[in-house]
């Protein structure tokens, strides 16, 4: 328990620091340019300084405005704000301290605010299965994110990360500049249910990687799987008690030019080696709603997923800009979760306009399934309860299908500030057919400090 205490104090002294050289030189003369990556600027030459000596000193926002237009389970139309902030530091221990091929990464992050999805949106019984501010989640707290340290080996050849870090930060990994969840970061922590930890929640793990050559890499993790690092308070726990097993991802990845624009394909299968509840039966292999026995357990669960980004065209022979496509799949285990299997497609356009090369326009639609055995377990246990209502507050509304759309500008206002409008249209709401579709009006505020 000292070590915790120990360790915290250290993390929260790092960023304190960090805060106040932010603060310090925020009236540099170079700050709020827009030719600057960084809002508070390059604080008069220090941080290219700092990042010439292995220090690189990181700092954003993200903000998420979701307000009701029209459908949903509560048409009474209001709005809803979430938002998180992140402070960190990224070290390159070769310059700081002659480490050869040696980085590490120190992040905190802290989120607020409310969602328009959960009451709003959906039946407040069953929820949404996506949620229009992604960003929304995991209590209002300051977390550790990451601390990690990491090496590579035989010329860069084998690649080892160890410390306090997520599985989305390096399996089936995903761009987040979407509002609505299902186009958002890492898929399968949406849909493996309590297993797999999306940003900000950090577990004790470890990658390795090895490159096979520059377009083809493989990967396999360890990730303590600890339900009780998800409790509010816990944003800072390092040790193992609460652990329940270990998630073992394993993937490949490819990065070949097509036409010479660039692609990322993703191919990957996870395994939990916690106990998991069975989503139907009973120890016996009969129905749980009729029986009230208790669940069947399983030893384990798994999923696999795809992901695939391609450039398909540039504008005018200039590759940064053109039509992106992206796709995810996911499909998980039918015995034990709640989603069965998930789809979704994007299509980006970089720079769209000569006045703004730096802005973009993309459209996405999501598909969200779930477990035909959830849908005929929430049947028995309103035959069982002698409900048939939906109004009636004991009924367990019945969930099959959620579709996600997103249409969105992003406005590239300064290299640190990016405003995305966006409209998103839930078909089914948490999956349930006797919810009205619902149309949302979101915002979403990118800003680097």
């Amino acid at each position: 328990m000292k070590k915790k205490h120990v360790n915290a104090r250290l993390i929260c002294q790092v960023s304190a620091a960090a805060a106040l050289v932010l603060a310090g030189n925020a009236m540099a003369a170079d700050a709020f340019s827009s030719d600057s990556k960084w809002m508070t600027g390059d604080w008069g030459g220090e941080r290219t300084k700092l990042i010439e000596q292995g220090i690189d000193i990181k700092a954003d926002y993200v903000g998420e405005v979701g307000g009701n237009l029209h459908g949903g389970y509560n048409d009474d139309k209001t709005a809803r704000y979430a938002d998180q902030f992140g402070l960190g530091v990224a070290l390159d221990l070769q310059k700081l301290w002659g480490w050869d091929n040696t980085q590490a990464k120190i992040q905190l992050t802290n989120r607020n605010g409310y969602n328009i999805s959960n009451d709003r949106v959906g039946d407040p019984r069953a929820g949404t299965l996506s949620s229009s501010q992604e960003v929304y989640g995991r209590g209002h707290m300051v977390r550790l994110t990451q601390l990690w340290i990491q090496h590579q080996f035989f010329d860069n050849k084998l690649d080892v990360k160890a410390g306090y870090f997520g599985e989305g930060e390096d399996f089936n990994t995903f761009p987040c500049d979407f509002q609505n969840l299902a186009f958002c970061g890492s898929q399968v922590g949406n849909w493996a249910t309590n297993i797999w930890y999306n940003w900000p929640v950090s577990q004790a793990a470890i990658r390795v990687k090895y490159n096979i050559n520059d377009e083809l890499y493989a990967q396999i993790g360890a990730y303590n799987q600890n339900p009780s690092q998800l409790e509010h308070g816990n944003g800072f726990k390092l040790s193992g008690s609460g652990t329940k097993g270990t998630v073992l991802p394993v993937e490949l990845v490819w990065s070949p030019k097509v036409n010479s624009l660039p692609g990322e394909y993703r191919v990957g299968y996870y395994k939990s080696t916690a106990d998991a509840s069975d989503v139907r039966e009973d120890v016996n292999g009969f129905d749980a709603a009729t029986t009230r026995d208790a669940y069947k357990t399983h030893s384990s669960k798994h999923g696999y997923w795809f992901v695939a980004q391609q450039q398909l065209t540039s504008h005018n022979g200039d590759a940064s800009r053109g039509l992106n496509i992206a796709a995810n799949a996911t499909f998980h285990d039918k015995d034990t979760n709640f989603i069965d299997n998930y789809q979704s497609v994007m299509f980006v356009y970089k720079g769209p306009f000569d006045a703004r090369p730096k802005d973009d326009v993309g459209i996405g639609a999501a598909r969200i399934h779930v477990n035909d055995d959830v849908k005929k377990n929430a049947e028995l246990l309103n035959a069982s309860n002698g409900v048939s209502d939906y109004d009636n507050p004991v009924f367990s509304p019945i969930r099959e299908t959620e579709y996600n759309y997103e249409i969105n500008y992003g406005f590239h206002v300064t290299n640190w500030l990016t405003v995305r409008p966006n409209l998103q249209y839930i078909t089914h709401p948490g999956g349930v057919d006797a919810v009205d579709n619902a149309l949302v009006a979101g915002l979403k505020i990118q800003s680097v400090f």
